[in-house]
């Protein structure tokens, strides 16, 4: 019996393709930041911070670290910007070497321990800043002052304050794990996305009644894709770990990129920390 060679080269086509794909396996730690600059848009008062250099944080942290480098990432990413590669590659050698004291921010704190101990090369930069619709730019760039005092005003008194879903921080009375584990809980995680659509999202002007709407997605959603898509850019394969460490706000957008997408396989960090 003579085989149709076209069936058989359809038939193989179909079960290779057929086969699951193997995925990279990503593992994003949401993280306060350990340094207090706040830049962000909750702030720290003086006495609520603590110092991550003493003797007793730094126990905890390296408890931490050695709790998350059971993943054994192959590449890590950190909240800096790309045009800081160069900076943070220096830093890194010279911690390599014994020649720098790494300072209280959490991708060194962090970051630079595990990659020391996977024995990695680099830490990736993959930060980004979004891009707002041009027809804002008069409020945002005080052109319209008046509109932009308003706009800073209602940003700066978080309209909607009761509804929002802020966590009170743990980190002074129950340690930097505890206060890990809380801000990487799903649960917190999808509650605090409910947060971006509050607030300044409902802010409108007199020429444009989705003000908020178009803000938020050049400050928040288009950031995040851009982060994303440096990710992205790193061109991992199948049998890498990424180890993702950001700012837990990150979360909310960055686990539903990992989760949904086709080449990644998103795990949860609170199994190691727990």
């Amino acid at each position: 019996m003579k085989l149709n060679l076209t069936l058989v080269l359809t038939l193989f086509i179909s079960i290779v393709f057929a086969q699951p794909q193997k995925k990279t396996e990503v593992l994003t730690l949401g993280s306060f930041h350990f340094a207090f600059r706040n830049l962000d848009v909750i702030k720290t008062s003086a006495e609520d911070q603590i110092d991550v250099l003493e003797a007793k944080y730094q126990r905890e942290i390296e408890d931490i670290v050695t709790r998350i480098a059971k993943f054994k990432p192959t590449i890590i990413v950190i909240e800096r910007d790309p045009d800081k590669q160069a900076k943070y590659d220096s830093l890194y050698n010279q911690y390599l070497l014994g020649k720098y004291n790494l300072a209280r921010d959490e991708e060194q704190q962090i970051g630079f321990r595990i990659a020391k101990m996977m024995k990695l090369k680099t830490l990736y930069c993959v930060n980004a800043w979004g891009r707002d619709y041009e027809v804002l730019n008069s409020v945002l760039e005080g052109k319209d002052s008046l509109e932009n005092k308003k706009l800073m005003d209602y940003f700066s008194k978080y309209a909607d304050t009761i509804k929002q879903y802020f966590p009170k921080p743990i980190f002074k009375t129950k340690g930097i794990r505890a206060e890990l584990i809380q801000k990487n809980d799903r649960n917190n995680i999808r509650s605090d996305m409910g947060t971006y659509l509050l607030g300044i999202f409902k802010y409108e002007t007199k020429d444009n009644d989705f003000f908020g709407p178009d803000f938020v997605t050049g400050w928040w959603f288009n950031r995040n894709l851009r982060i994303f898509r440096n990710i992205q850019k790193i061109n991992a394969k199948p049998t890498d770990r990424i180890l993702v460490i950001f700012g837990a706000g990150h979360m909310t957008l960055l686990n539903s990129f990992f989760d949904a997408s086709p080449e990644y396989k998103l795990l949860n960090v609170n199994d190691y920390l727990k």
